[in-house]
């Protein structure tokens, strides 16, 4: 099976450019409909069209999009008290994630449970952003009041009210929300900041709890949240490095080292390399002022081996995958068809697989970075256009 595998690799032919058709048109169509093999992922609704309306952002291609239409349907998840006394009741009211995570109104008075979550939230709100809006029907004193129920002894965040796990993701989101929203009453910074230090690893890279491995992923929402919250500066390296409330030469050190040999950038030590990576650990460089160090030319080869293939060779999908739309890993059952020509675009995580939206919208972001032609540029550390972010 290796050597098979090994063998469909050589057959792939990689296109030299950046195919920003393609991958409007496959934009395009994730914007209309999401494909089945999506179903399982109703809750994360709201993420699903960041990572679409974001990318097409990124290509400068939302005037395809009713946005007026979309702002409506995004404000219908905002979770909203029924009176101020709600607000001391311990729950937090953001954003829920789809339309399964809205409970049912009953007439009972201490049913007073709520889906909002931290992500959900961060994800609407930068929808709003990137498509303009004022923020004027967002309810921004009752998410930034109710925040604070999310905020542990020990500086982190849980992303709901009640049962869930505490890390650097949800900070980073309650650090991106008050930023967005520019009020900071939500979050004690001096406590984010200590757990922040806290899951610096004896390597220089950042874990998601205290004691955790170095991960590329918890590494950028570290230092995007201390970015956001003011604790470093833009171009840290260009600054001097001993001041800095982070130990920079270690982090550098273990920043660089991801980068592989074959060019794409890995999240953890003696792994592969993986699209997403690029755009957490380059967006990381990015904020350090560090952007020099990426062997730039190595790592757009490497994101374009994992860019949607024109063509499918023998034996690796069917033309039922490629026609039905281009959707992350073909199932068994659509593996045996001819080749076919393909229209869509977007990213893979690995060379081989069928794109999805979570690897296109990081392969993106990393062009982005990259100053790929014709790309909007990234306010990094949120996430989103540098145009969204100035947006009113």
């Amino acid at each position: 099976m290796e050597m098979e595998s090994e063998a469909m690799k050589e057959t792939l032919w990689v296109e030299p450019w950046f195919d920003k058709g393609r991958h409007i048109r496959f934009l395009d169509m994730m914007y209309e409909f999401l494909p089945t093999d999506y179903e399982s992922q109703e809750i994360n609704h709201l993420t699903l069209a960041y990572f679409t309306l974001s990318s097409l952002d990124i290509l400068a291609a939302l005037d395809r999009v009713d946005k007026g239409a979309v702002i409506a349907w995004v404000l219908s998840f905002q979770a909203r008290q029924k009176d101020e006394a709600e607000l001391s009741h311990g729950q937090f009211y953001g954003f829920q994630g789809s339309r399964s995570s809205q409970y049912p109104a009953v007439n009972n008075e201490n049913f007073r449970c709520n889906g909002s979550h931290l992500a959900s939230t961060y994800c609407a709100l930068s929808i709003l952003k990137i498509l303009g809006d004022d923020f004027s029907l967002v309810n921004s004193e009752s998410i930034t009041r109710t925040m604070r129920n999310l905020q542990q002894p020990d500086g982190s965040f849980i992303p709901i009210h009640t049962g869930a796990e505490s890390d650097l993701r949800f900070l980073y989101c309650a650090a991106a929300i008050s930023c967005m929203l520019n009020d900071w009453s939500g979050v004690d910074k001096e406590k984010a900041k200590e757990y922040i230090l806290n899951c610096q690893s004896y390597d220089g890279g950042f874990g998601l709890c205290p004691g955790l491995e170095s991960h590329g992923g918890a590494t950028f929402c570290a230092i995007a949240s201390l970015r956001l919250m003011g604790f470093i500066d833009d171009d840290l390296l260009k600054r001097t490095a001993s001041s800095s409330v982070i130990n920079v030469p270690m982090l550098l050190d273990w920043v660089i080292q991801r980068q592989a040999l074959d060019g794409g950038f890995q999240g953890r030590a003696n792994k592969p390399s993986d699209t997403c990576y690029a755009f957490w650990i380059g967006g990381v460089l990015k904020i350090l002022g560090g952007s020099q160090f990426v062997h730039r030319e190595a790592l757009r080869d490497s994101l374009l081996t994992c860019q949607s293939q024109l063509s499918w060779p023998t034996g690796l999908v069917s033309s039922v995958a490629i026609n039905a739309l281009d959707i992350a890993e073909a199932p068994s059952s659509m593996r045996h068809a001819d080749s076919r020509v393909n229209q869509y675009g977007g990213f893979s995580k690995f060379q081989g697989q069928l794109p999805e939206l979570y690897h296109s919208y990081y392969g993106f972001s990393a062009f982005s970075l990259l100053e790929e032609p014709g790309l909007s540029s990234l306010c990094t550390e949120l996430g989103i256009t540098n145009r969204a972010t100035n947006s009113s």
